[in-house]
């Protein structure tokens, strides 16, 4: 009876486990299942196209070339594709590649004339009697604008078929446009660039006059303190004009603002008195050159000079999770927010130093860090100002020089 007994139990237990694995594998297949086909296609099409975009916005190269053209390949489902520039074949993978002066030809001529052509075995001749490769689709990449640094060649080993042509179409018009958001984005820091060099020569004129004054002050009176300040002086225009790098470190820009204020206590006396408050973890945060002494300098210049008596200017950098968040206020005579909107469009027009700098500094930090990353303006008569601003503490955009 026992042993009846634990022989039964036995198959039970058997029983149950197998059923307990059929309905585990049937809730798998299930899960597995909720994905369509069509859903797998979009999401197969949607990351190849992924990998083959990061490449492409750097620009057309034979390395981004190299780095895309599989992934371009898969997208378009030749036995071979090449990437052709008007001059020289880029990149080419799976068939193709003993034809690569025809190919290169046949580019040239699309590329001049601005639209596809379809090759057929009589504009591939060859001599190798094994060759598989029986026909070409050759399209411009061509951006919104028209224009097409290269062009998309779909190898065939047939007369090329209706899908393929349109395929190979679609494919060359989207890496046209990422092409073109690769031109985009580098016109983009040209123009920061830019604007940092015009945003040195508006600002330096202004000081360079007041150092220059100060430091003279001092010539005859107290020569050893003279000589302090030409070396600060000195420092602060060589961090200014520096050639490399577009971008620096929280900590550099305020040792550049402490020789710059440095300067401006020696014009303005006790009239000037600054705070700081920097939260040490902070200062290795990056940022674009020259975002914060701007804001330091019309603190001080638009601020403070006007007002009588002792005027205060407050530096603060705050630890905020993911971000740094950095204030620069005085208590001057601060102005009428309208008044200020209008100055800084006034500015833009004439030039003046002053509101070109917030402007400035406002453009290039949405250019960088996106359009929340903007200047923050708090300003009113009699109530002084106070300028805010956020700055990721880690961006892929971001590369502080050592």
């Amino acid at each position: 009876m026992g042993s009846n007994l634990s022989a039964a139990l036995a198959v039970l237990a058997l029983v149950s486990a197998l059923a307990a694995a059929v309905w585990g594998v049937a809730r798998l297949r299930a899960r597995r299942g909720i994905a369509t086909a069509t859903q797998r296609a979009t999401y197969d099409v949607l990351h190849t196209a992924g990998l083959a975009a990061d490449p492409l916005r750097t620009g057309l190269s034979p390395t981004s070339a190299a780095k895309a053209i599989r992934h371009l390949r898969a997208l378009v489902g030749a036995p071979g594709l090449a990437l052709i520039d008007d001059e020289a074949v880029l990149a080419l993978d799976g068939r193709g590649t003993h034809h690569s002066a025809q190919l290169i030809a046949a580019s040239q001529k699309a590329l001049a004339a601005g639209r596809s052509n379809v090759l057929g075995p009589g504009d591939l001749a060859c001599d190798r009697v094994d060759c598989p490769v029986r026909g070409a689709v050759v399209a411009p990449m061509s951006g919104p604008d028209g224009t097409a640094p290269g062009a998309l060649v779909a190898i065939a080993d047939d007369q090329p078929a209706p899908g393929l042509v349109q395929a190979t179409l679609e494919t060359a018009r989207w890496a046209g446009a990422q092409l073109a958001l690769a031109e985009l984005d580098s016109s983009r820091e040209m123009l920061a660039r830019a604007e940092v060099r015009a945003l040195r020569a508006q600002i330096s004129p202004h000081f360079v006059y007041n150092a220059l004054s100060a430091i003279a002050s001092f010539v005859r009176t107290d020569p050893e303190r003279a000589r302090e300040l030409i070396l600060e002086f000195a420092e602060f225009t060589r961090y200014s004009f520096r050639a490399h790098g577009d971008f620096t470190t929280l900590a550099e820009e305020l040792l550049s603002i402490d020789r710059y204020l440095t300067i401006e206590r020696a014009r303005f006396g006790d009239r000037l008195q600054v705070r700081l408050q920097i939260a040490p973890e902070v200062l290795p945060v990056g940022l674009p050159f020259l975002c914060l002494q701007p804001l330091v300098e019309n603190a001080v210049r638009h601020g403070l000079s006007r007002k009588p008596g002792v005027g205060m200017v407050s530096i603060e950098a705050r630890d905020a999770g993911a971000e740094c968040h950095i204030t620069v206020e005085d208590d001057g005579v601060g102005m009428d927010p309208a008044v200020l909107v209008a100055g800084i469009a006034e500015a833009a027009d004439s030039h003046d130093s002053g509101h070109v700098g917030l402007s400035n500094v406002d453009e290039r930090l949405r250019s960088v860090f996106g359009d929340q990353f903007g200047l923050v303006v708090e300003t009113g008569i009699g109530a002084g100002t106070k300028v805010s601003m956020r700055v990721p503490k880690f961006h892929p955009a971001v590369r502080t020089s050592p």
